[in-house]
């Protein structure tokens, strides 16, 4: 099963570098290898690089991960399909914004859609804030048990909100949700406009290789993300009361990640805190989510490699020699 595991990452892996090199040959070859018009090229699939680093995005693909895998799926696709779902709103926008480049959408819509993209974004941590706050409470008393310990899973969305995504596919919707905001579609389309202005006889197939990028490089992030994940949580989900406790410190690390992301998701609805210190530093948060984003996913790999170093040392202390 293993072996299987690992050849079916090493084709997903494979795949994506592929379709990374393929929008990547679309560009030069829509571009006609223009300086201007490339080096826009590498901001758009750097932004792409960056946004799948989004705070947001890793909580949201650790809980749903965590949550087939604890039903017995390997859902190495969450991810992806979660990058797809946002980066249809990135394509549609640049779309829009070529064919009705006057009509000023973007600037009316950006209030609704951003405030209900929060909601959606904030509602969901919320999810994620009692999923794991729940499955802390039964590992911390399993650990206090002392018979031996079955298996105990990471954590898991519960009840209804567990029915909502029970296939990788279904990241699709939520990804699209989550992007209804425009905080990248914006940058995209107009980097896709700035590119028109650029280079006059740029047609829509040159300027939808932003898009395309953007694409590319956001679908590699989440993805590999994913994997990381899936890796992390299947050594945590075997019996063994080390286990368990690794189990509890990783629900802690997302419990803390999924508070900390939705105060910064609602952080610019409570005008009541405009000037207080909270609300300055939730700001700032929130101007470095792709930062605090591989923060959290270097804590997770520091815990899983903290845990498999003494799970091994102590293995070879009680191994006969």
């Amino acid at each position: 099963m293993f072996t299987h595991a690992r050849h079916g990452t090493c084709a997903i892996i494979c795949a994506l570098l592929l379709a990374n090199v393929v929008a990547w040959a679309w560009a030069v070859a829509a571009l006609g290898g223009a300086p201007v018009l490339l080096g826009a090229a590498g901001l758009a699939w750097a932004f792409g690089l960056r946004h799948g680093l989004d705070a947001d995005h890793i909580v949201a693909i650790d809980v749903v991960t965590r949550r087939l895998m604890q039903a017995g799926g390997a859902p190495l696709l969450v991810g992806l399909f979660f990058s797809l779902g946002h980066s249809t709103v990135v394509v549609l926008a640049t779309l829009a914004l070529v064919e009705l480049p006057a009509l000023g959408w973007l600037e009316r819509w950006h209030p609704v859609g951003g405030g209900f993209g929060t909601l959606v974004s904030a509602g969901f941590m919320l999810v994620a804030v009692l999923t794991n706050a729940r499955m802390a409470v039964r590992q911390w008393r399993a650990l206090r048990q002392p018979a031996p310990l079955p298996a105990c899973p990471a954590g898991f969305l519960s009840g209804q909100a567990g029915r909502w995504i029970g296939r990788s596919w279904q990241m699709y919707p939520l990804g699209f949700l989550f992007g209804l905001g425009f905080d990248t579609a914006s940058e995209i389309g107009l980097l896709g406009m700035a590119a028109v202005q650029a280079h006059h006889g740029l047609g829509l197939v040159g300027v939808m290789a932003f898009p395309l990028l953007f694409t590319a490089g956001m679908a590699l992030v989440d993805t590999l993300d994913t994997l990381l994940m899936c890796r992390a949580y299947g050594w945590g989900m075997r019996s063994g009361r080390r286990r368990v406790a690794y189990d509890l410190g990783i629900s802690l690390v997302s419990l803390v990640a999924a508070v900390g992301i939705g105060m910064i998701e609602m952080g610019p609805q409570m005008g009541a805190m405009g000037g207080s210190l909270l609300m300055r530093g939730l700001v700032a948060a929130g101007n470095h989510l792709a930062a605090l984003g591989a923060g959290i996913v270097l804590v997770f790999l520091a815990l899983w490699g903290g845990a498999v170093v003494v799970s091994r040392r102590q293995a070879d202390r009680v191994s006969p020699t």
